[in-house]
């Protein structure tokens, strides 16, 4: 009897518990005629590597693997049959190489070859796709014919085209095939189909609805993706790119731009990095090259971040100090920096400016930041950064030059290099955080005790990693969570950006990731959502937000930041409920007369924190939105348990 009398009080003790803390109030107040820091444009963005096929078969929207057949194994992505010959005496200097089709020497034979293109060729029904060639007659005849299809995995066609290869002399030649059917592994056939031989280099095939109907082009709804995150800063290429598994293979801008035919190939780091997800013909085409990104930042609003190399190679895979630049052998290296803020800036009678306006872009790209470096730590990196930073003030000082603190956020190279960049009087600080969910709940005040003196904070690559390393609900909820501590921090950090950006289903390195894609769809992840939320509404000032005079930052497992937007008048309150059971919220805001004001309310939960968003089921994990009204100057609400919430209130 006093068993059963006991379990009954333990019950209602544990309901009574559960209701006293769903209904807890908390009261948070802000002073609305007393703007705190201002917060960056820049304070949102994105941030893009070549890795899991982001470029080459994913943003870049070239759908030939191996154009030019200067992979080391010249014809790997290719079949051939019949009479084909590669040679190395071609029209581009960085790509010589080309193949030569010829008579296979009976009638009934057949000489050509086939693209198996980035894990397919995927082609959408009715849509049209713009095939084109360098191509000349190679001997007797002067003209000369090949046949162009889109097969299935059948090998049925799907489209084709003829070119007729009119001259002895390289030319470029192009058509359109219009695909019959939704096709996602199709792929590229080209018969000989004359009798004599013809050469071939640079064969490609893009959609002609891409990003803003380039024929050098981006994939559509990519861009688009980036585009609708309202980024204030786009950081390219890299990364670990930017070191190269060694120094050859490190990301050289110069290489990048100029005519896209005569582009040096570049081996991708990441195709041998992880043996389990091994891609041995991942290679940097560089067809979407510095000139694009800058172009591209240009269309997405975005401030472009370049990041150049300081002359180390990936520190990870090199521990021998002669794998890397003697700190006396920096001059061509420094010299790159300097030419490269050239290209971006220069007048259009400079060389490097010249040949951005050859390229269609007269006007400076208003380049205004640079990346020296990007993970360095340890004692050689601050040696090689200095002769960067001394010759880039001394010729460009509006410039601001952003330095490293290492891969870590926290521990002895950190330290040491947070030391050095202070020294070193660095603009802005590089930090690299990719860790569970838990630390980023516990360190949403990481910044609130950073120096104010020093230099500013850019937060960027980081991203929760859950055990399982999915883009699931729980990830983008401490993201969220953390990230008020950015905002309420605005007067050191500046720039934050999610990493990686992309990552393609069948040909991925790394995860999680903030797009994720096939050759036909993308997906926008929980994650993606979240930094939308944050680039849509990122206010021109900070408002302090205090409960019991303190920021909350976990208490009760809430999170919030308040910011003012001077130029749209309105207030943005940011509040993620991290806790299992609903939370009651009253909002003050001091100075602001008492009216009736009308606003939104826009949510991202799920009551499954493993939820991801997929291919096939892209919305199950998305805002809501509704309108609310405000009477007074208190805003009373009661956030969902395990939820993001964002309010906008006119003022």
């Amino acid at each position: 009897m006093k068993k059963t009398r006991s379990l009954a009080v333990l019950a209602l003790s544990i309901v009574l518990g559960t209701q006293l803390i769903t209904a807890q109030t908390h009261n948070i107040s802000v002073d609305v005629k007393k703007p705190g820091s201002p917060i960056q444009k820049t304070m949102y963005g994105i941030f893009f590597e070549d890795i899991n096929y982001g470029a080459d078969g994913g943003l870049y929207a070239e759908m030939v693997k191996n154009r030019s057949f200067e992979f080391p194994q010249s014809l790997l992505g290719w079949t051939t049959f019949g009479n084909v010959e590669v040679k190395n005496d071609g029209p581009f200097a960085n790509n010589p190489h080309y193949v030569r089709l010829s008579y296979p020497g009976h009638d009934e034979k057949r000489t050509g070859m086939d693209n198996e293109g980035f894990f397919g060729f995927g082609l959408k029904k009715d849509a049209d796709y713009r095939f084109s060639v360098w191509a000349r007659a190679a001997a007797g005849n002067a003209t000369e014919s090949i046949r162009i299809e889109f097969i299935d995995p059948t090998s049925a066609v799907l489209s084709s085209q003829n070119i007729t290869v009119d001259s002895k002399e390289w030319k470029k030649y192009q058509v359109v095939l219009k695909s019959t059917t939704l096709e996602p592994k199709a792929k590229l056939r080209i018969f000989l189909n004359s009798k004599g031989s013809l050469d071939l280099e640079h064969v490609s095939v893009f959609p002609v609805d891409t990003w803003k109907g380039r024929e050098n082009g981006l994939r559509k709804d990519l861009a688009q993706a980036l585009y609708d995150l309202k980024p204030g800063v786009f950081r390219f290429p890299g990364g670990c790119i930017v070191e190269g598994t060694d120094l050859e293979t490190r990301y050289q801008w110069k290489n990048s731009v100029g005519q896209v035919e005569n582009r040096k190939l570049n081996e991708n780091r990441w195709e041998y990095t992880f043996p389990h997800r091994f891609f041995p013909d991942y290679y940097q085409s560089y067809g979407m090259g510095f000139y694009e990104f800058f172009q591209l930042s240009e269309e997405i609003g975005a401030e472009p971040l370049p990041v150049i190399s300081c002359g180390l190679s990936c520190q990870f895979q090199n521990h021998d100090n002669k794998a890397h630049v003697g700190v006396n052998d920096l001059d061509s290296y420094v010299q790159d920096a300097l030419d490269l803020i050239e290209f971006a800036n220069g007048d259009v009678n400079t060389k490097w400016g010249k040949l951005r306006a050859d390229m269609g872009h007269p006007a400076s790209f208003n380049l205004k930041l640079i990346a020296v470096g990007n993970e360095q730590w340890g004692s050689l990196y601050p040696e090689r950064l200095v002769p960067f930073l001394k010759a880039i003030r001394a010729k460009h000082p509006n410039i601001k030059v952003i330095g490293s603190s290492g891969p870590s956020p926290d521990g002895k190279d950190f330290d040491f290099g947070w030391s050095e960049m202070k020294r070193l009087k660095a603009d802005l600080v590089d930090e690299h955080y990719y860790k569970d969910p838990q630390w980023f709940l516990s360190n949403a005040k990481r910044y609130d005790n950073y120096d104010r003196k020093g230099p500013k904070v850019f937060a960027g690559e980081y991203a929760c990693h859950p055990k399982n390393r999915k883009n699931n609900f729980e990830s983008a909820l401490c993201e969220a969570a953390f990230m008020t501590g950015f905002e309420r921090n605005a007067d050191v950090v500046q720039m934050c950006t999610y990493a990686p950006l992309f990552a393609h289903v069948d040909g991925w390195q790394w995860k999680p990731d903030l797009i994720w894609f096939d050759n036909l769809r993308s997906v926008r992840s929980a994650n993606y959502y979240v930094q939308q939320l944050y680039g849509h509404n990122v206010g021109t000032n900070v408002l302090t937000t205090v409960e019991n005079k303190l920021p909350l930052a976990g208490q009760d497992g809430i999170y919030a930041s308040s910011a003012l937007d001077k130029t749209k008048n309105e207030i943005i309150l940011k509040i993620a409920n991290t806790s299992d059971v609903a939370k009651k919220i009253n909002y003050s805001f001091n100075g602001l007369k008492a009216a009736e004001r009308s606003g939104m309310q826009t949510t991202l939960k799920s009551e499954n924190p493993d939820q991801e968003n997929t291919l096939d089921n892209p919305n199950a994990v998305v805002p809501t939105t509704k309108e609310i009204k405000v009477s007074g100057n208190t805003l009373e609400v009661e956030l969902a348990p395990k939820s993001f919430n964002l309010f906008t209130l006119k003022l």
